[in-house]
């Protein structure tokens, strides 16, 4: 399983860049590939849908469809894809340190 270095230590994920153990995700991981992304501060609105991800993965074990997640949070297509630059399935879910998404989110 290939490495990646976050938030100063290494951590296993897949050939995608997903963290494999959601259990050692951190704020600062998720500052980390936001980083990498090229989004150098996250806003309220980023935590907002990073939580809502991370809670409803570990209630039902699958990241929520897009359209659930815009609907439960307030927020237009348009405003996800402004606050994650690879779309809300590519970095949101990868940001919320949750493994990559199967089907349509």
């Amino acid at each position: 399983m290939p490495k990646m270095e976050l938030a100063g230590q290494m951590h296993e994920v897949d050939a995608k860049g997903y963290l494999q153990e959601t259990d050692k995700w951190t704020e600062d991981i998720a500052r980390a590939y936001a980083l990498k992304e090229g989004v150098t501060e996250l806003t309220p609105d980023h935590w907002k849908i990073l939580n809502y991800l991370r809670k409803y993965y570990f209630a039902n074990g699958i990241c929520p469809m897009i359209r659930r997640s815009l609907q439960e949070n307030g927020f237009k297509l348009k405003q996800l894809y402004d606050l994650f630059p690879e779309g809300p399935a590519n970095s949101a879910c990868k940001w919320a340190g949750m493994p990559s998404a199967t089907g349509c989110v």
